[in-house]
C-alpha cells in the first residue's frame, strides 16, 4: 500500500477502492470524505461516526485536493 507523495496519511492501491486515494489503514477514500464535507456533515459528526478517523486525516483530505486543484493549473 504505497503512500501517496507529501502525504503518509493517504494511500493508493489498484487492489483498494480501485485505485481511488484513500486514507491510510481504513477503505475510506478521499473523495467520500470531501463529499461528506460538501454536503455539510460536520468534522465532529465525521469523527463521531468514523472512530478510525482522526482530525489530521480529515485535513489531510482537505490539502490532497488542494493539491490537485493546484496541479491542473
Amino acid at each position: 500500500m504505497p503512500t501517496l507523495p507529501n502525504n503518509l496519511l493517504i494511500s493508493s492501491d489498484p487492489t483498494v477502492r480501485s485505485g481511488r486515494p484513500y486514507l491510510t489503514g481504513t477503505r475510506i477514500s478521499v473523495a467520500d470524505v470531501l463529499e461528506w464535507l460538501a454536503s455539510g456533515i460536520t468534522e465532529a459528526d465525521l469523527l463521531r461516526d468514523f472512530p478510525e478517523l482522526t482530525p489530521e486525516m480529515l485535513r489531510a483530505c482537505l490539502r490532497h485536493s488542494s493539491d490537485r486543484g493546484h496541479l491542473q493549473y
